[in-house]
């Protein structure tokens, strides 16, 4: 029920599975009722869904050639669909002047509406500084592969006017140590990826402040030595949180289980790795990340003609359900790598609404409802910065 400025919901506080009623005012959780009995107690309210890697999605890609703010816009309303309150739009390998557009048109996107800012929580620039092999280098273009270079991530960020969040980086490269060192001091989260790097340089990227690992287990080669190498590495590491896609193609689900176990719920984010191609009909696309790509009925998308994936189809709803199902952890575990645990590594701040569903902290807030623990979870409502931005809150 909404009244003037004011929104109430009612329903399951994933924290602690209370029946609550939560009133909003002026963007912001004004007041947490408990209640005897919840009007709408099978629906479950979480603080804002936070996705950290997403390429594209619904057919609106920030990576496209001739990409406009509008784009961006889109497919952030179109995330909000599938309860993604956030998300960092993940600008991939291409040309420094291609790079340099994408992170214009983010920027522009945030500026002219205040909701697409709240739900743009940073960028994520995902090379072009990675492995030149095939395997780690994954669908990137080899042609725009290169060494890391402050002086062109400077560039990045005045386009981007100070918005990125993320750079993933390889360390294998004789300037790869100084570059982190680089982005960290600015506030950056560097991120290992898309690497063929050895054991001591994985160590010292994480000794120069690199803290988290993209994807991890994909952007690899098929076959690898059994150890040592640059998995069981990332995996060891305590200061490095893991980027893992649970869309159920890139991990299998034993696979799942053992990360999780390695890095525990606190250092685990669920990522999407959404190409423009996520929610759209199976078929053959033409994508600015991996060229021409297919998505299969079963949801699994490959670069076309070939075994190989190229991104992801999924939603962090489907993330969520294949954690729950194989990864053995509680809905309340699960929900918290799509919100606190992104909301930490890029350093929101309570305030920002992702953390915990808190008085005084902004209203962004996913409702939604999970039939049995074999079933991935249904959005009900989104809401953002205050703003029901889709669904109903009557259940």
């Amino acid at each position: 029920m909404t009244t003037t400025g004011e929104l109430r919901l009612e329903g399951r506080l994933i924290e602690d599975g209370g029946a609550v009623r939560i009133v909003i005012r002026d963007g912001l959780v004004a007041e947490i009722q408990r209640l005897e009995h919840g009007s709408a107690a099978d629906a479950w309210i979480a603080p804002g869904w936070v996705d950290l890697q997403v390429n594209g999605f619904a057919g609106h890609d920030p990576n496209a050639a001739e990409v406009e703010s509008p784009d961006v816009a889109a497919m952030v309303r179109a995330l909000w669909q599938w309860g993604t309150t956030a998300a960092c739009p993940t600008i991939c390998t291409q040309s420094e002047e291609r790079i340099l557009r994408s992170l214009r048109a983010v920027a522009d996107a945030c500026e002219a509406d205040p909701l697409v800012a709240e739900a743009i929580v940073g960028i994520h620039v995902e090379g072009p500084h990675i492995a030149r092999e095939d395997g780690p280098r994954g669908a990137h273009p080899l042609e725009h592969v290169r060494p890391p270079d402050v002086a062109e991530y400077r560039r990045w960020q005045e386009a981007a006017r100070g918005r990125i969040r993320i750079v993933t980086v390889s360390p294998e490269y004789e300037e790869s140590i100084a570059y982190i060192r680089a982005i960290v001091a600015d506030g950056v989260v560097a991120s290992v990826g898309h690497t063929a790097a050895d054991g001591e340089q994985i160590q010292a990227a994480v000794d120069a402040g690199a803290r988290w690992s993209t994807h991890l287990g994909n952007g690899a080669h098929a076959l690898i030595p059994r150890h040592p190498n640059y998995i069981w590495d990332q995996l060891a590491e305590d200061r490095l949180s893991a980027g893992l896609i649970f869309d159920g193609h890139h991990l299998p689900p034993t696979v799942m289980r053992t990360m999780v176990r390695a890095k525990g719920v606190e250092r685990t984010i669920l990522v999407t790795d959404a190409l423009a191609l996520a929610g759209l009909a199976p078929g053959v696309y033409a994508s600015a990340v991996g060229g021409e790509v297919e998505l299969l009925p079963s949801g699994r998308v490959v670069l076309s003609g070939t075994p190989y994936l190229a991104g992801s189809a999924a939603t962090l709803g489907v993330c969520l359900g294949n954690a729950i199902r194989h990864a053995g952890i509680t809905i309340r575990d699960a929900v918290r790598m799509v919100t606190a645990n992104p909301s930490r590594l890029v350093e929101l701040g309570w305030d920002r609404g992702h953390e915990s569903v808190r008085i005084g902290a902004n209203a962004n807030l996913t409702i939604f409802r999970q039939a049995s623990v074999r079933a991935d979870p249904i959005v009900i409502a989104t809401i953002v910065a205050g703003q029901l931005v889709w669904g109903a809150t009557d259940g």
